[in-house]
């Protein structure tokens, strides 16, 4: 699926330090041609991702187009529908859940004792082939691991004076 950008009126807020709301009129993002790889604006000088990002996609069997207006304006009280085309294929692909991670008590109580063991750190200089070799018993990816010690090290206290059940029962 192939995509194509552009960038249309710049959305800046210039006087955002005086708390209100005000604009430069820049109409389109307008590229430097004496340095092409710039997100420089040529006409306002502001960063590409102040102005509006429209994006046009179209599948591989060209049957359906999407458009899709990304609005990152300022004022919150002022609502703009956007125009959004789906094709059935980004309905379907939008309905399927993220995958999520089911572990055992045991190996709750094992990650939770590593975790403790390790200070709640995951550092890859000393102990690399040590979490290695412990997630490979465990049954998970570093990064798994990684995920679930950044998701419970507040909850550490509670493990700490002995009631480990906070981390063990199902979440």
């Amino acid at each position: 699926m192939e995509a194509e950008h552009k960038y249309r009126d710049c959305l800046r807020n210039h006087a955002a330090s005086l708390g209100s709301y005000s604009t430069d009129g820049c109409g389109e993002f307008t590229r430097d041609d004496a340095s092409p790889a710039s997100l420089q604006c040529a006409a306002c000088g502001c960063h590409r991702n102040f102005h509006r990002k429209i994006t046009y996609s179209s599948s591989s069997r060209g049957r359906q187009t999407t458009l899709e207006l990304v609005d990152y304006g300022g004022d919150c009280s002022v609502r703009r529908p956007l125009a959004v085309v789906e094709s059935p294929e980004a309905a379907e692909m939008s309905e399927k859940k993220r995958f999520r991670t089911k572990f055992t008590v045991e190996q709750k109580v094992k990650m939770l004792g590593f975790a403790e063991k390790l200070g709640w750190k995951l550092q890859r200089k000393n102990e690399d082939d040590e979490v290695e070799r412990f997630c490979r018993g465990v049954g998970v990816s570093r990064q798994v691991f990684k995920v679930w010690m950044h998701n419970h090290k507040n909850s550490s206290s509670s493990a700490s004076t002995g009631n480990a059940s906070s981390l063990t029962t199902d979440q």
